[in-house]
Protein backbone atom coordinates (compact mmCIF):
# COMPACT_ATOMS: atom_id res chain seq x y z
CA UNK A 1 0.00 0.00 0.00
CA UNK A 2 1.35 3.45 -0.97
CA UNK A 3 2.03 6.07 1.64
CA UNK A 4 -0.65 8.23 -0.02
CA UNK A 5 -3.31 5.56 0.29
CA UNK A 6 -2.29 4.90 3.88
CA UNK A 7 -2.65 8.61 4.74
CA UNK A 8 -6.02 8.75 2.98
CA UNK A 9 -7.31 5.73 4.88
CA UNK A 10 -6.20 7.22 8.17
CA UNK A 11 -7.88 10.55 7.30
CA UNK A 12 -11.12 8.77 6.44
CA UNK A 13 -10.96 6.85 9.69
CA UNK A 14 -10.44 10.03 11.71
CA UNK A 15 -13.36 11.68 9.88
CA UNK A 16 -15.62 8.73 10.64
CA UNK A 17 -14.64 8.90 14.31
CA UNK A 18 -15.27 12.67 14.40
CA UNK A 19 -18.68 12.30 12.79
CA UNK A 20 -19.58 9.47 15.18
CA UNK A 21 -18.54 11.58 18.16
CA UNK A 22 -20.63 14.50 16.91
CA UNK A 23 -23.62 12.18 16.42
CA UNK A 24 -23.22 10.79 19.95
CA UNK A 25 -22.81 14.31 21.38
CA UNK A 26 -26.00 15.48 19.69
CA UNK A 27 -27.81 12.39 20.92
CA UNK A 28 -26.63 12.98 24.49
CA UNK A 29 -27.58 16.66 24.30
CA UNK A 30 -31.07 15.77 23.07
CA UNK A 31 -31.40 13.19 25.88
CA UNK A 32 -30.40 15.76 28.52
CA UNK A 33 -32.83 18.31 27.09
CA UNK A 34 -35.65 15.79 27.18
CA UNK A 35 -34.75 14.80 30.74
CA UNK A 36 -34.69 18.42 31.91
CA UNK A 37 -37.92 19.16 30.09
CA UNK A 38 -39.58 16.11 31.60
CA UNK A 39 -38.39 17.05 35.08
CA UNK A 40 -39.64 20.60 34.57
CA UNK A 41 -43.06 19.33 33.50
CA UNK A 42 -43.16 17.00 36.49
CA UNK A 43 -42.22 19.82 38.87
CA UNK A 44 -44.79 22.11 37.31
CA UNK A 45 -47.41 19.39 37.51
CA UNK A 46 -46.55 18.73 41.14
CA UNK A 47 -46.59 22.43 41.94
CA UNK A 48 -49.88 22.77 40.11
CA UNK A 49 -51.29 19.82 42.02
CA UNK A 50 -50.12 21.23 45.34
CA UNK A 51 -51.48 24.64 44.39
CA UNK A 52 -54.84 23.14 43.48
CA UNK A 53 -54.92 21.12 46.69
CA UNK A 54 -54.10 24.21 48.76
CA UNK A 55 -56.72 26.19 46.89
CA UNK A 56 -59.27 23.45 47.49
CA UNK A 57 -58.32 23.27 51.17
CA UNK A 58 -58.84 27.01 51.46
CA UNK A 59 -62.25 26.83 49.82
CA UNK A 60 -64.97 27.33 52.46
CA UNK A 61 -66.95 24.20 53.21
CA UNK A 62 -70.71 24.03 52.94
CA UNK A 63 -70.96 24.40 56.72
CA UNK A 64 -68.62 27.40 56.73
CA UNK A 65 -70.88 29.03 54.17
CA UNK A 66 -73.92 28.12 56.26
CA UNK A 67 -72.54 30.19 59.15
CA UNK A 68 -73.17 33.35 57.16
CA UNK A 69 -76.19 32.23 55.17
CA UNK A 70 -79.70 33.57 55.64
CA UNK A 71 -81.36 31.61 58.42
CA UNK A 72 -84.60 29.73 57.93
CA UNK A 73 -85.78 29.07 61.46
CA UNK A 74 -87.97 26.03 62.20
CA UNK A 75 -91.48 26.52 63.45
CA UNK A 76 -91.92 26.25 67.22
CA UNK A 77 -88.84 28.37 67.96
CA UNK A 78 -88.31 31.81 69.46
CA UNK A 79 -85.67 34.52 69.71
CA UNK A 80 -83.01 35.73 67.25
CA UNK A 81 -82.68 33.27 64.35
CA UNK A 82 -85.04 30.90 66.16
CA UNK A 83 -82.27 29.63 68.44
CA UNK A 84 -84.49 29.56 71.54
CA UNK A 85 -86.11 26.13 71.65
CA UNK A 86 -88.55 25.57 74.52
CA UNK A 87 -90.24 22.19 74.88
CA UNK A 88 -93.12 21.91 77.33
CA UNK A 89 -96.06 23.79 78.72
CA UNK A 90 -95.70 27.59 78.73
CA UNK A 91 -97.30 27.59 82.20
CA UNK A 92 -94.43 25.56 83.69
CA UNK A 93 -92.65 27.83 86.16
CA UNK A 94 -89.25 26.14 86.03
CA UNK A 95 -86.99 25.84 82.99
CA UNK A 96 -84.40 23.11 82.68
CA UNK A 97 -81.61 24.07 80.30
CA UNK A 98 -80.28 21.03 78.45
CA UNK A 99 -77.03 21.25 76.46
CA UNK A 100 -76.25 18.30 74.18
CA UNK A 101 -74.15 17.29 71.16
CA UNK A 102 -75.80 14.63 69.02
CA UNK A 103 -72.57 12.62 68.63
CA UNK A 104 -71.84 12.68 72.37
CA UNK A 105 -71.81 9.13 73.81
CA UNK A 106 -72.45 10.39 77.35
CA UNK A 107 -75.46 12.33 76.05
CA UNK A 108 -76.71 9.07 74.54
CA UNK A 109 -76.37 7.30 77.90
CA UNK A 110 -78.07 10.22 79.65
CA UNK A 111 -81.02 10.16 77.22
CA UNK A 112 -81.36 6.40 77.45
CA UNK A 113 -81.37 6.54 81.25
CA UNK A 114 -83.34 9.74 81.84
CA UNK A 115 -85.20 10.59 78.63
CA UNK A 116 -88.46 9.03 79.75
CA UNK A 117 -88.28 10.75 83.14
CA UNK A 118 -87.72 14.16 81.56
CA UNK A 119 -90.59 13.59 79.14
CA UNK A 120 -92.99 12.63 81.94
CA UNK A 121 -91.98 15.66 84.01
CA UNK A 122 -92.40 17.98 81.03
CA UNK A 123 -95.79 16.50 80.12
CA UNK A 124 -96.87 16.98 83.75
CA UNK A 125 -95.83 20.63 83.67
CA UNK A 126 -93.17 20.14 86.35
CA UNK A 127 -90.76 22.17 84.21
CA UNK A 128 -90.12 22.97 80.57
CA UNK A 129 -86.90 22.26 78.71
CA UNK A 130 -84.76 24.81 76.93
CA UNK A 131 -82.70 22.83 74.42
CA UNK A 132 -79.31 24.06 73.20
CA UNK A 133 -77.56 21.97 70.55
CA UNK A 134 -73.78 21.77 70.11
CA UNK A 135 -71.57 20.59 67.24
CA UNK A 136 -68.07 20.70 68.76
CA UNK A 137 -67.57 16.92 68.44
CA UNK A 138 -67.35 17.30 64.68
CA UNK A 139 -63.87 18.74 65.23
CA UNK A 140 -62.08 19.71 62.03
CA UNK A 141 -63.51 17.20 59.61
CA UNK A 142 -66.77 15.76 60.95
CA UNK A 143 -70.28 16.72 59.91
CA UNK A 144 -72.52 14.40 61.91
CA UNK A 145 -73.30 16.73 64.81
CA UNK A 146 -74.13 19.57 62.44
CA UNK A 147 -76.25 17.40 60.16
CA UNK A 148 -78.11 15.85 63.10
CA UNK A 149 -78.77 19.29 64.58
CA UNK A 150 -80.12 20.53 61.24
CA UNK A 151 -82.33 17.42 61.10
CA UNK A 152 -83.59 18.13 64.60
CA UNK A 153 -84.61 21.52 63.25
CA UNK A 154 -86.54 19.76 60.48
CA UNK A 155 -88.29 17.60 63.10
CA UNK A 156 -89.08 20.65 65.23
CA UNK A 157 -90.60 22.26 62.16
CA UNK A 158 -93.06 19.34 62.11
CA UNK A 159 -93.91 19.54 65.83
CA UNK A 160 -92.32 19.68 69.30
CA UNK A 161 -93.46 16.09 69.82
CA UNK A 162 -91.70 14.95 66.63
CA UNK A 163 -88.58 16.78 67.82
CA UNK A 164 -88.63 15.02 71.20
CA UNK A 165 -89.20 11.57 69.70
CA UNK A 166 -86.61 12.05 66.98
CA UNK A 167 -84.01 13.23 69.50
CA UNK A 168 -84.71 10.14 71.60
CA UNK A 169 -84.26 7.97 68.50
CA UNK A 170 -80.93 9.62 67.63
CA UNK A 171 -79.63 8.77 71.11
CA UNK A 172 -81.14 5.29 71.28
CA UNK A 173 -79.06 2.12 71.62
CA UNK A 174 -80.40 1.04 68.25
CA UNK A 175 -79.20 4.04 66.27
CA UNK A 176 -76.55 6.02 68.14
CA UNK A 177 -73.14 5.34 66.56
CA UNK A 178 -69.75 5.22 68.20
CA UNK A 179 -68.29 8.70 68.60
CA UNK A 180 -65.53 7.87 66.08
CA UNK A 181 -68.08 7.00 63.38
CA UNK A 182 -69.61 9.99 61.63
CA UNK A 183 -72.80 8.20 60.62
CA UNK A 184 -75.09 11.16 61.31
CA UNK A 185 -73.41 12.94 58.38
CA UNK A 186 -75.27 10.57 56.04
CA UNK A 187 -78.78 11.83 55.19
CA UNK A 188 -79.93 8.30 54.36
CA UNK A 189 -79.05 7.19 57.91
CA UNK A 190 -80.85 10.20 59.39
CA UNK A 191 -83.94 9.28 57.37
CA UNK A 192 -83.67 5.66 58.47
CA UNK A 193 -83.77 6.83 62.10
CA UNK A 194 -86.66 9.18 61.33
CA UNK A 195 -88.69 6.26 60.01
CA UNK A 196 -88.97 5.08 63.64
CA UNK A 197 -90.90 8.25 64.49
CA UNK A 198 -94.57 8.06 63.34
CA UNK A 199 -94.84 11.79 62.52
CA UNK A 200 -91.69 11.68 60.41
CA UNK A 201 -92.10 8.34 58.64
CA UNK A 202 -92.86 8.95 54.95
CA UNK A 203 -93.06 12.68 55.71
CA UNK A 204 -92.11 14.23 52.35
CA UNK A 205 -91.58 17.73 53.76
CA UNK A 206 -89.26 16.49 56.49
CA UNK A 207 -87.32 14.40 53.96
CA UNK A 208 -86.95 17.40 51.67
CA UNK A 209 -85.72 19.62 54.51
CA UNK A 210 -83.13 17.02 55.56
CA UNK A 211 -81.79 16.43 52.05
CA UNK A 212 -81.91 20.09 51.05
CA UNK A 213 -80.37 21.28 54.31
CA UNK A 214 -83.16 23.78 54.91
CA UNK A 215 -82.10 24.32 58.51
CA UNK A 216 -78.31 24.10 58.11
CA UNK A 217 -77.81 27.83 58.73
CA UNK A 218 -80.10 27.59 61.77
CA UNK A 219 -78.01 24.70 63.09
CA UNK A 220 -74.86 26.81 62.85
CA UNK A 221 -76.55 29.68 64.73
CA UNK A 222 -77.70 27.24 67.39
CA UNK A 223 -74.16 25.87 67.63
CA UNK A 224 -72.86 29.40 68.18
CA UNK A 225 -75.44 29.85 70.94
CA UNK A 226 -73.86 26.86 72.66
CA UNK A 227 -70.34 28.22 72.08
CA UNK A 228 -71.34 31.55 73.62
CA UNK A 229 -73.04 29.94 76.64
CA UNK A 230 -69.87 29.22 78.59
CA UNK A 231 -70.82 25.54 78.87
CA UNK A 232 -67.71 23.39 78.43
CA UNK A 233 -69.10 19.90 77.91
CA UNK A 234 -72.16 17.80 77.21
CA UNK A 235 -74.52 16.84 78.61
CA UNK A 236 -74.91 19.84 80.88
CA UNK A 237 -78.08 20.62 82.84
CA UNK A 238 -78.85 23.97 84.44
CA UNK A 239 -81.87 25.28 86.32
CA UNK A 240 -82.29 28.75 87.73
CA UNK A 241 -78.73 29.43 86.59
CA UNK A 242 -77.37 26.55 88.67
CA UNK A 243 -75.72 23.45 87.28
CA UNK A 244 -77.33 20.12 88.13
CA UNK A 245 -74.74 17.53 89.14
CA UNK A 246 -74.62 14.12 90.75
CA UNK A 247 -74.10 14.46 94.51
CA UNK A 248 -70.46 14.97 95.43
CA UNK A 249 -69.29 15.38 91.81
CA UNK A 250 -69.18 17.87 88.97
CA UNK A 251 -70.67 15.28 86.62
CA UNK A 252 -74.22 15.40 85.25
CA UNK A 253 -76.77 13.15 86.95
CA UNK A 254 -76.98 9.85 85.07
CA UNK A 255 -79.72 8.06 87.00
CA UNK A 256 -83.26 9.01 87.95
CA UNK A 257 -82.27 9.11 91.62
CA UNK A 258 -79.30 11.40 90.96
CA UNK A 259 -81.39 13.70 88.78
CA UNK A 260 -84.26 14.00 91.27
CA UNK A 261 -81.81 14.72 94.12
CA UNK A 262 -80.01 17.40 92.08
CA UNK A 263 -83.32 18.93 90.98
CA UNK A 264 -84.68 19.15 94.54
CA UNK A 265 -81.41 20.61 95.77
CA UNK A 266 -81.53 23.41 93.21
CA UNK A 267 -85.18 24.18 94.00
CA UNK A 268 -84.34 24.52 97.68
CA UNK A 269 -81.57 26.94 96.76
Amino acid sequence: MSARNNRANKAEARERIRLERERQAKKEKTRRQLTVAGATVAVLALAGGIGYAVMQANEPSHWDEAKNATVTAPKNTEGPDGTTVIIGKPSAKQTLELYEDSRCPVCATFEQQLGDTLKKDVDAGKYKIKYVGATFLDGQDGEGSKNALSSLGAALDVSPEAFTEFKAALYSKEFHPEESKDKFADDSYILEIADSVPELKNNAEFKKDVEKGTFDAWAMKMSKTFDDSGVEGTPTLRMNGKKLTAEGTENPPMTVEQFNAAYEKVLKG
